[in-house]
């Protein structure tokens, strides 16, 4: 199958994507591990969007197309894949409409997990992260620490990450209604959307999800 995975910050795009790539034994394909590959392995393009990067510019579109293209041909690929953060606004979609009808292939769904705007503002922002491991991660809400500010693991102190504020949160927000949500109305048109209610345990989104597929 060759689906995308669309969302807002926080809906659980990456945790979900992980569990529906093992299930459906098709690679996980995410904008970020794409940038970070390119970027290690020193690759043109890697070498063009650390350029843009450094500079504190967003990487054009063309730049990560060109990735997304490049990944998209590796033989791990060949029998399906999941776009996870690919496409991002309508032109990257047409972009990748034109690359599969060239390679004489079509998307089976695009998935959308839907949550409420409070709610992803809630999970962001309550989030902890401990100083000393950063894989370390709490939550005040849904995995609070034992004593308040202290890492359960190894006694570190826990902080909000910048990025998690409220106001932050609510920037990330907007720009995502503005350069991807119309993406939704696009395949929505097209037949291929399937919009996902991303409340609840990490195992019923993935049931929901694979149901929807299975139809």
């Amino acid at each position: 199958m060759r689906i995308v995975l669309v969302g807002p910050p926080g809906a659980g795009k990456g945790t979900q994507a992980a569990f529906l790539a093992k299930n459906l034994s098709i690679p996980h394909i995410s904008t970020g591990d794409l940038f970070r590959a390119n970027i290690s392995q020193g690759t043109d393009l890697g070498k063009q969007a650390k350029a843009f990067m450094d500079a504190g510019d967003l990487v054009p579109d063309e730049v990560t197309i060109g990735m997304a293209k490049d990944r998209m041909e590796q033989s791990d690929a060949v029998n399906g894949f999941l776009l996870d953060g690919f496409p991002r606004n309508v032109s990257q979609a047409e972009a990748l409409d034109v690359m599969l009808q060239a390679a004489g292939m079509k998307l089976d769904a695009v998935l959308d997990l839907e949550v409420e705007e409070d709610e992803v503002v809630k999970r962001i922002a309550g989030r902890r992260i401990c100083r000393n491991d950063s894989s370390h991660v709490f939550h005040v809400t849904y995995a609070p620490p034992k004593a308040e500010g202290v890492c359960d693991t190894c006694g570190g102190e826990l902080y909000q990450r910048g990025d998690d504020s409220e106001s932050t949160v609510r920037n990330r927000l907007e720009v995502y209604h503005t350069q991807t949500e119309p993406i939704i109305d696009y395949y929505k048109a097209q037949g291929l959307l399937v919009t996902i209610p991303a409340l609840g345990e990490v195992s019923d989104v993935t049931k929901r999800a694979m149901d929807a597929l299975k139809k």
